[in-house]
C-alpha cells in the first residue's frame, strides 16, 4: 500500500494515538473516545468538496492574527478567501501578494458586510472594533470568526449574545485551546474524579522578549496616508494620528484589552471549557508597569484572583491568574487544576497529572505539639494512637502518574477553524459561541476595571451581568 494512500495515514495517526497519547496502560481512561474524534476529523480533512459545498470566507483586520487565522483556515478543504479588509494599504497589497490579485480588498468592513459572494467572516481587528463588526456580521447573515476577546467593554458583551441569538447564524469566539484534546482529556480526567474535589486553578502565562510584550516590527511607511486613521477611531474622540496606537493597539486600554483581554481570557477559556463553569462572581487585579516603559497605559505585570462559588458543575475553586513580560523564566505557559488528591497540569502540547492522597490515620509526632507535653502524657497518647490505627491505615496510599500527549504535528488552532467550518456546514454545535464567549471575556475585562479602579468587582455568571449592591 502506498505511504501517500489516506487510509493508511489515517491508521498511522491512530497508532501514535495509541502509543504515545496515554503513556500510563493502567489509567481508567483509556482516550479511545479521543482517538475516534481524530479519525472524524481526518475524514473530513479528506472529504472531497464540490464546488456547493465551498465557504467563501473574508477577513476584516489582516495584522498577525488575521493572517494566521487565515492561513489555517485555508487548510480546511473546501474553504477559499475571497476578501480582506484592514486600514493599512500595506496589508491589502500584502493579501494580494499572497492569495492572488483576484481577492477584493477595502478598508470599508462594510463593504465586505454586503457582498453576497461572502458566507463568513473572520473578525481579527483592534479589540474596540470587534463588538460592532461582529453585531453588523451577524445583521448581514455571515457566519462570524471572532477573535479573543469577543468584546472591549464588559457593557458590550449582551449586545453581541442578542445578536447571536436574533441571527441564528453560526458564531465562534477564537481562543482556540477549547478544541484541544489535551483539554478534553483534562475536562474528562477531572470529571472522573481523578484528583478528587477541585479546590484551586493557576494559571500562567509569562512572556521576556519585546515581540512578545507587543512591540512589533513598524512599517517603514506608517503616515496618515497610508493608514486609514479616521476610520480606526471612528466614534471616539478626536485623537492624533500616532503609529503606535495604530500597529502597536494592545498596549492602549484605548483600542486593546492588554494582558487581561489578549491572554487572561485563554486561560480563562480553558479554565471553564474544563470545569463547566459560567465564571466568578467575584474579582480582584493588581499589577504593574515593570519594564517596557514605551509609552503604553497597561501593565506588564498583572495577577488576578478570581473565587467560583459552587455550581452542579464543579465544586467551589479559586483561580489565579498571573501574566509577566519580563520574567527571568525566559517565559511559560502553565495551568494547574489542585484537587484534595492530585493535580492536572497542562503544558506545551500534553498534560500530567501527579497523585498526593492523605492516609487514613491523622498525624502523630514529628513537627507536631505532643513533644511539648510531659512524658508520660507524650506515652499515653502514642500507646492510644497505635490502638486505633493500624500500620495500613498510617501509610500513604499511592496512585499511578498519567501523563498525555497530543500527536506530533496535532494542532488545536486547525481543529477550532475547522469546528467552525464543520457548524456552517452541518449544524454541529459550536463549543465557544458568543455565550461562551462573554463568559470569558467578561471576567478578564473585569480584571482591567479591578485594576484601574482598585476595587473587586462582583460578576453574575449566571446572568452575565456586574452586581452593583
Amino acid at each position: 500500500m502506498s505511504s501517500n494512500d489516506p487510509g493508511n495515514s489515517r491508521r498511522k495517526f491512530l497508532q501514535q494515538i495509541g502509543s504515545t497519547s496515554l503513556l500510563l496502560a493502567a489509567s481508567p481512561l483509556a482516550g479511545f473516545a479521543h482517538a475516534e474524534k481524530a479519525e472524524a476529523r481526518i475524514l473530513r480533512y479528506e472529504k472531497k468538496i464540490t464546488a456547493n459545498d465551498t465557504i467563501q470566507l473574508a477577513v476584516i483586520g489582516f495584522g498577525i492574527q488575521g493572517h494566521m487565522d487565515v492561513a489555517t483556515a485555508l487548510k480546511v478543504p473546501g474553504v477559499k478567501l475571497v476578501a480582506a479588509c484592514d486600514l493599512y494599504d500595506g496589508r491589502l497589497v500584502n493579501a494580494k501578494e499572497m492569495h492572488g490579485q483576484d481577492i477584493f480588498t477595502t478598508k470599508n468592513y462594510l463593504e465586505i458586510l454586503e457582498r453576497k459572494d461572502v458566507d463568513a467572516v473572520i473578525i481579527a481587528t483592534s479589540d474596540h472594533w470587534h463588538s460592532r463588526i461582529t453585531i453588523e456580521a451577524l445583521k448581514h447573515s455571515k457566519a462570524v470568526y471572532c477573535e479573543k476577546p469577543m468584546v472591549h467593554k464588559i457593557s458590550q458583551g449582551m449586545g453581541v449574545v442578542d445578536a447571536y441569538h436574533a441571527s441564528k447564524k453560526v458564531m465562534q469566539v477564537g481562543s482556540q485551546r477549547v478544541s484541544s484534546i489535551v483539554y478534553a482529556k483534562a475536562k474528562e480526567l477531572l470529571k472522573s474524579g481523578e484528583i478528587g474535589k477541585l479546590n484551586m486553578v493557576n494559571a500562567v502565562y509569562d512572556r521576556q522578549s519585546a515581540i512578545g510584550a507587543w512591540e512589533y516590527t513598524m512599517p517603514s511607511d506608517a503616515n496618515p496616508e497610508t493608514v486609514d486613521w479616521n476610520r480606526y477611531i471612528e466614534g471616539m474622540n478626536k485623537i492624533p494620528f500616532d503609529p503606535k496606537k495604530f500597529f502597536w493597539w494592545r498596549n492602549y486600554k484605548e483600542f486593546g484589552t492588554g494582558v487581561a483581554g489578549d491572554l487572561f481570557v485563554h486561560l480563562l477559556s480553558g479554565t471553564h471549557f474544563i470545569t463547566g463553569s459560567k465564571g466568578p462572581n467575584k474579582i480582584f487585579s493588581a499589577g504593574q508597569l515593570s519594564y517596557w516603559k514605551d509609552g503604553r497605559n497597561v501593565p506588564d505585570v498583572m495577577t488576578g484572583i478570581l473565587q467560583y462559588p459552587e455550581t452542579p458543575e464543579h465544586a467551589a475553586f479559586e483561580l489565579t491568574l498571573q501574566v509577566n513580560f519580563i520574567s527571568g523564566t525566559g517565559g511559560q505557559e502553565s495551568t494547574k487544576f489542585v484537587g484534595e488528591e492530585g493535580i492536572i497540569e497542562i503544558h506545551g502540547g500534553g498534560l500530567t497529572v501527579h497523585h498526593s492522597l492523605m492516609p487514613k490515620a491523622p498525624g502523630f509526632g514529628g513537627y507536631d505539639a505532643v513533644f511539648t507535653y510531659p512524658k508520660a502524657m507524650q506515652d499515653s497518647l502514642a500507646k492510644d494512637y497505635n490502638a486505633k490505627w493500624s500500620d495500613a491505615d498510617k501509610k500513604k496510599p499511592t496512585k499511578a502518574d498519567i501523563e498525555f500527549k497530543a500527536p506530533a504535528g496535532y494542532n488545536e488552532h486547525l481543529d477550532h477553524h475547522t469546528h467552525f467550518f464543520d457548524a456552517i456546514r452541518t449544524g454541529s454545535p459550536i463549543v465557544e459561541d458568543a455565550v461562551f464567549g462573554f463568559r470569558a471575556a467578561a471576567p478578564a475585562l473585569a480584571c482591567n476595571d479591578s485594576y484601574f479602579e482598585k476595587r473587586i468587582i462582583y460578576w453574575d455568571p449566571e446572568n452575565m451581568k456586574v452586581v452593583t449592591s
